[in-house]
Formats: C-alpha cells, structure tokens, sequence
C-alpha cells in the first residue's frame, strides 16, 4: 500500500521559524539583561566612591548619593602631598612589586618541577602547600610578629615582602603547577634532543607557554598584597613606612572619620589596579580558561 507524504503547509514552515526566532531573541535579551544588571551592581558602588571623591564630608554627610555640585579635585593634591599619599604609594609599591616578582619566579619554578620531575616527596609537597591554601593565614599573625622581631626585621619593607611572598606563594605553585602539568610531554622530549638543559628547557618552554597562566598569578597576586590590610597594619607601625591600605586608615578617628578623604584615599589606591587589569584582562581570561580545552 503507498503511502503519499503531504508537505507541511508554507504558513506552518513561516510559524516554527518565527518562533525559533523569538526564542533565540528571548534568549538574548535575558543573557543581555543579566549582563546589564551585573555590570551595574558591579560598577555603582565604584560611580559613588568615585563622586565622594570629589565632595567634601559635609557635602556626603548632607546627601549621600548626590551628585557632586561642586567638584572638589584639590583632594587629591591634598591627600597626595599633605597626607603623604605619595610616600605610602610609593612603599606599596616596592613591597608588593618585590613581592610579586619573587613570587611569580619561585612559584613557577617550584611548580615545573613538582608537575613535571618524579622525586621521592613530590606529593608530600604538593599536599603541604595545598594545606597552607586551606588554613586561614591569620592564625600564623603572632607567631610572623614574633620571628621577625627576633630577626630584626620588624618595621622594614623586607620583612613585610617575605610575608606577602610566604603568603601567595602556596597559591601560586597550586594554580601553576595544574596548569604546567598539562604541557605536552613532545615538548619536552623534543627540546632533550635539541640538547637543551633543564633550565633552558625552564626559561625557553615552559615560561612562554605557561604565559597566559602565569600573568593570572601575577594579575591575582597584585590585587590581593596591594588591597592587604591586616599584616601591613601589624607588621608595620613607623609613619614612612605604611603602605596604602594604612594610609587611608589615617583618615579613621576615634570620634571623627573624614568620609570624603577616605573616598579620595580609596581612588588614589584603586587607580593602579584598574590600569593593570584593562591592561591584562585578556591575559587574565585566557589564564582562567587555561587547559579547559584540548
């Protein structure tokens, strides 16, 4: 028996198409919304930081959320060169600049070699550093205040970089190591019969590979030692000393806070991190998706 197959009808086709359509544009537009939705929760606490920084305290304490009637730029000389914003930018900078660079060096280093050598204590190793990720670090605060006094070591830029570097270092042997373990053997075996050494192989290879995720530590590692509060305010106590985070802290009375210099303060902090991140952003991404496909 023959069966005969009618076409479905042109105004049928023309409906499923039209919802297709709609479908892929409700889709969309929801992706957009929440798109929009986050990029607005994200950016106004920083649009309100940002015009408090212009507006004096009893500007903000008379309205909070106005926008600035007048704006008020000499703040920013004043806390730079008044308030010795410049001084304390300044040693932010050289600790968490040596920082970083030491913990970058010896992180990738330290990972290469417990990703790609076999030695008796690998593991152990590896299950040390990742312990020291799970602890909170401040549990460690009196013994650090301790072993630094005794070294003569307390109140100096030194001692405050080999804590932020024995603090980011368990971290950033974590996230290199996963990353440099899956850099293909070939590689490798392919620079051995070139007769490159292992430190060749190190500095040729593996460092410009391991770019993308390297400038992800580097980019995770700044953020976090130039935000960091609680060791910089114990560690150090000498005025010439303090970093940034401290210096805004100055603007914190017992009786009194002066809102409109610390918003001031906290724009003058938050300035490098914004260039470093529209800088490396797309080093920052490909770092993060690193590895998740072949």
């Amino acid at each position: 028996m023959n069966t005969t197959v009618i076409p479905a009808p042109r105004s049928t086709a023309r409906l499923h198409a039209w919802f297709d359509q709609a479908a892929s544009a409700l889709r969309n537009g929801s992706v957009m919304a929440i798109v929009v939705l986050y990029t607005l929760y994200s950016a106004l606490p920083f649009v309100w930081v940002g015009t408090m920084s212009v507006r004096t305290t009893s500007e903000i304490s008379a309205s909070h959320f106005a926008w600035p009637e007048v704006w008020h730029w000499a703040k920013f000389r004043t806390a730079w060169v008044d308030s010795n914003f410049a001084l304390y930018f300044w040693n932010s900078t050289v600790v968490v600049g040596a920082a970083v660079a030491i913990v970058t060096v010896l992180g990738a280093a330290a990972a290469h070699c417990l990703a790609r050598y076999r030695f008796r204590g690998n593991r152990l190793v590896y299950v040390i550093l990742f312990s020291s990720i799970v602890f909170p670090p401040q549990i460690i605060l009196i013994s650090l205040f301790q072993v630094l006094v005794e070294y003569e070591l307390y109140n100096t830029r030194l001692g405050l970089t080999l804590v932020y570097v024995s603090l980011q270092l368990p971290l950033t042997v974590y996230l290199l190591e996963g990353f440099f373990a899956r850099i293909p053997q070939d590689l490798f075996d392919a620079a051995k019969i070139d007769g490159y050494g292992d430190f060749e192989i190190f500095w040729r290879i593996v460092l410009p590979v391991g770019m993308p995720a390297i400038a992800t530590t580097v980019i995770l590692n700044f953020i976090q030692l130039w935000n960091e509060f609680l060791f910089a305010v114990v560690l150090i106590s000498e005025q010439g000393l303090r970093t940034l985070p401290i210096g805004i802290r100055h603007f914190m009375g017992d009786y009194f806070q002066d809102i409109g210099m610390i918003a001031t303060g906290m724009m003058i902090a938050v300035i490098p991190v914004i260039v470093l991140y529209a800088f490396f952003s797309e080093k920052l991404i490909q770092g993060m998706t690193a590895g998740a496909v072949k």
